[in-house]
């Protein structure tokens, strides 16, 4: 049995929890991290919350014989509503006591829940929970939350599974918010977002459920630092997920993303200028790291970059992806004005990319990339499933507007680094993507040209070896001829290219990759793709108390991410 201890900070916990999944990758997170640059003021601003056992006030709610005339400080003296929970804690002053909000297990109906949840500011020291005081998910509440201005919130453990079926979780402005062990679902693409995040700064989603939107499960607008990890996300008509406007400073690893149209992932996508926040105000994504991620049963591309600055997607395994055109793509994201011409033009002035032409009038102005890195990946189509048109998507270069701010021409393809990735996708005759002339990397482009991808990729050279992928056992098998493809190194980012004014902050320059899904150290030279080797049967994770609601990053060093326990296990799946 494999036993991780978790540092945060100087502190060290040793409460322990024992989870035996079954076999599969969707059973277990990932462990993974990406290196931390020694000095970057991106990695300073990584949430500092000491672990400790801050002092908070509980709250019960019971649905079925709670009264809200109550105390609520016992199961006895449950109250019934958790709006009338959420009404006891102070509004718009910073809490120094914590709020612990028990939801005793039952169906909330939406007439129980608050309308809006607004301006409640935990701190580290005092923050607020909402968990399930009974089991993981036996609390289900019946209609979506709604959040507004608050700090410090985790959820924890229940569902949000709106009856009829809608959206199921909303966040403006909000900073350290934490949702863990959650199940949350739009119904059958009945919601248009499931997960929804806008003009928001620290945010953490782990261990979750979250399915079921015509559009995007999870969609991140202006959204920077914080992680998505050991998630399964699914079941959306567009992009299972994407985060865009100036999203930036979040890695997403170790997830299970699968059945969505238009695709997997994408870092970067379209935004209206007035949505985002100053100072990322040029591309559409920075320092996203996807990486260690299982990606499967996409129409679409399984992950791409559609506007991205020093974006990473290394150590993927996608799995039946781009049946509709593509398997991977770096294409434009789009700039728009969505109808507040004042405030764009305010970003205008400010330095931003960009428009005040309304999206109705234009399709948005292209937003272009620069240091992409594609590094490792596993891209497997099997017999019956290919890419109809082509590998890529990159495209060539764009005239932009004038009074854009933007570079004129933009590209797709400035230190676009594509190596050490295996595809096995269609046909010896299945194009790259890129040999007309109106696309991107062309052979001028010494990083990214036709001779360059086939000499540093293995495309279509071999069947890759895998224990039992239609079983969902991805792992390579005994002897596997992945074993012979070498993963390349991948070198660090830089920001001295970054455009300015306003200069973005720095973000984490080392592209290290340490382990696999599993949490299994990679070596030098070792498989590509998220699994280097089965995961164990049996994990016992070290993890924190429920109070304590984010995780600290030792800057100067490699730090390793430890998870909480994949509560999911112990529900249906």
């Amino acid at each position: 049995m494999r036993k991780v201890l978790c540092i945060l900070g100087l502190m060290l916990l040793t409460t322990m929890c024992t989870h035996s999944p079954s076999g599969g990758p969707t059973m277990a997170v990932a462990d993974t991290a990406v290196a931390l640059a020694t000095d970057s003021p991106a990695d300073q601003q990584v949430d500092q919350q000491q672990v400790g056992q801050p002092a908070s006030q509980q709250v019960w709610i019971d649905p079925v014989a709670g009264d809200d005339s109550r105390t609520g400080d016992s199961r006895t003296t449950a109250l019934r509503t958790l709006t009338e929970a959420w009404n006891r804690i102070p509004q718009g002053t910073p809490l120094t006591t914590g709020y612990e909000l028990m939801l005793m297990a039952g169906n909330y109906p939406e007439s129980s829940l608050p309308n809006y949840l607004e301006s409640r500011y935990g701190t580290a020291a005092a923050p607020i929970v909402i968990q399930a005081a009974d089991g993981v998910g036996t609390a289900v509440l019946q209609g979506d939350l709604n959040i507004y201005d608050t700090r410090y919130l985790t959820l924890q453990q229940f569902q949000i599974i709106p009856n009829p079926p809608g959206d199921a979780f909303h966040c403006e402005q909000c900073q350290h918010i934490t949702l863990r062990g959650m199940v949350l679902s739009g119904g059958n693409r009945e919601a248009h977002e499931t997960v929804k995040i806008n003009q928001s700064q620290y945010i953490f989603i782990e261990d979750s459920d979250i399915s079921g939107a015509d559009d995007n499960a999870i969609d991140y607008v202006a959204v920077q630092y914080g992680h998505i990890i050991g998630s399964r996300i699914h079941n959306a008509g567009d992009w299972c997920l994407y985060a865009k406007g100036g999203s930036a400073y979040l890695r997403i690893e170790g997830n299970e993303v699968f059945n969505c149209s238009t695709g997997g992932f994408t870092a970067g996508q379209g935004a209206g200028l007035e949505f985002m926040t100053s100072p990322w105000l040029h591309y559409e994504a920075y320092d996203l790291k996807f990486i260690n991620n299982l990606v499967h049963d996409t129409a679409g591309a399984g992950m791409g970059v559609n506007g991205g600055y020093n974006i990473l997607l290394a150590y993927n395994t996608l799995y039946r992806v781009g049946q509709n055109s593509h398997a991977v793509e770096v294409v434009y994201g789009l700039r728009s004005c969505d109808g507040n011409t004042a405030v764009c033009q305010a970003n205008l002035d400010q330095g931003a990319w960009g428009t005040t032409v309304n999206i109705a009038q234009s399709q948005g102005e292209p937003i272009p990339d620069q240091n992409i890195a594609i590094f490792n990946n596993l891209i497997y189509n099997p017999a019956g499933y290919a890419s109809q048109w082509q590998h890529f998507a990159i495209y060539g270069p764009r005239v932009p507007s004038a009074g854009s701010n933007l570079p004129n021409p933009v590209h797709t393809d400035i230190n676009l680094v594509i190596q050490g990735n295996v595809i096995w996708n269609g046909s010896s005759q299945l194009p790259l993507g890129i040999e007309e002339s109106d696309q991107g990397c062309q052979p001028s482009n010494s990083t990214c040209n036709a001779t360059q991808l086939l000499a540093d990729n293995w495309i279509n050279q071999f069947e890759p070896q895998l224990v039992n992928p239609e079983a969902n056992n991805f792992a390579p098998a005994a002897n596997s001829n992945l074993y012979g493809a070498a993963a390349r190194p991948i070198p660090d980012f830089s920001w001295a290219d970054a455009p300015a004014p306003p200069l973005a902050p720095p973000g984490t320059l080392s592209n290290v990759v340490l382990s696999d899904f599993y949490g299994h150290t990679r070596a030098a030279g070792g498989p590509v793709g998220a699994f280097l080797e089965e995961g164990t049967a049996n994990l016992t994770f070290s993890y924190l108390p429920l109070v304590v609601t984010h995780h600290t990053a030792v800057v100067g060093r490699p730090t390793k991410y430890v998870p909480h326990p994949v509560y999911l296990s112990m529900l249906s799946r």
